[in-house]
């Protein structure tokens, strides 16, 4: 008994809307955590599918699902946060999953750690079957997180790595009255995109709090085929809003790294395209790289060569078949 009452309790909050195919996969991994002192909100953002019945034949006294009209991914997280009564809070997207000891490591990390707000890890990549794919979101910068590198960088990486200190989000709460009454917001619900970097580098401006994280993979990240290179674009136009909205309170810290910034998340969305199989729009994108900060080259030029590489060699490849196929079309 003693043991459960020194345990500090996290709320695990689970947006849901139109998850019907992972949610169950999402629920179960957050209840096999070794780490057992637990609750599930499961926010319920006017799902049109059966995703809420899926989640209702789970039955543990930890879930609670909690329904409202449909206010998007922030929206949600942030009724979440609301009624969350853990000293921790983190996040699951309903397509994602955890292993087993994701909540333990993160929790110790955070007992251990007091100026540490932020615990984040590393994530692995899943396909649509929930296999391995091969690939990792392994931040290079555990420590020492500064604003800049936030905004450059994001190393939290994506909305199911972060377990969070609830004073974090009391330090940078602000009011408003988006729906008809005056409430708390965490995330930006007029960002429906690179809301979570926008939070982020909220905290790391406005707060004493640090990012800090764990070289392990906690985290499985699932990689879906729909309208993924449209997302992908829509991801870099959403982070030039975040660039936009953080000139206006920290000038001097987008003065500094506004063109790296853009650099380096151009390389991420390029590397996104070559995936797709969309290299027109890949090398589009990587000469843009360049014209932004061509000293990426030097910082990082491993990386940065092989993604030029895949760029080009992709679009030469549809630009062969595009010039085969003509010939064909004319008989």
């Amino acid at each position: 008994m003693l043991y459960w009452l020194v345990m500090k309790k996290v709320s695990v909050i689970i947006p849901v809307y139109n998850a019907v195919k992972h949610v169950a996969t999402a629920v179960q991994s957050v209840l096999s955590q070794t780490y057992e002192n637990f609750e599930i909100l499961i926010i319920d953002d006017g799902s049109p599918d059966e995703s809420i019945d899926v989640c209702r034949q789970f039955n543990d006294p930890r879930i609670k699902i909690i329904y409202q009209a449909n206010r998007g991914l922030p929206g949600a997280r942030n009724t979440g946060i609301r009624h969350a009564q853990g000293a921790y809070l983190a996040f699951l997207d309903a397509d994602d999953a955890w292993l087993a000891n994701k909540l333990e490591k993160h929790v110790n990390h955070l007992n251990n750690s007091p100026t540490v707000g932020i615990s984040f890890c590393y994530s692995a990549f899943i396909n649509e079957q929930g296999k391995f794919i091969g690939l990792h979101q392994k931040p290079r910068r555990l420590y020492d997180i500064t604003p800049s590198y936030v905004l450059c960088r994001n190393p939290v990486g994506n909305g199911s790595v972060a377990v969070i200190r609830r004073e974090v989000f009391e330090d940078i709460k602000f009011e408003g009255n988006l729906h008809g009454n005056l409430e708390n917001y965490y995330f930006d619900e007029n960002l429906l995109r690179a809301e979570d970097v926008d939070c982020w580098l909220r905290i790391s401006i406005k707060t004493h709090w640090r990012h800090e994280g764990i070289p392990e993979v906690l985290t499985l990240y699932r990689i879906t085929s729909e309208g993924l290179s449209a997302n992908a674009l829509k991801q870099l136009e959403a982070l030039e809003v975040v660039v936009e909205k953080t000139r206006s309170y920290a000038p001097d810290i987008i003065a500094h790294c506004e063109k790296i910034a853009k650099a380096y998340h151009l390389r991420y969305t390029v590397r996104r395209l070559v995936s797709l199989g969309d290299g027109k729009t890949a090398v589009k994108l990587f000469n843009q790289v360049l014209v932004n900060y061509w000293r990426i080259l030097l910082e990082e030029p491993g990386k940065t060569v092989l993604t030029g590489i895949a760029a080009y060699l992709l679009w030469l490849l549809y630009f062969l078949k595009a010039t085969i196929r003509k010939p064909e079309l004319s008989t």
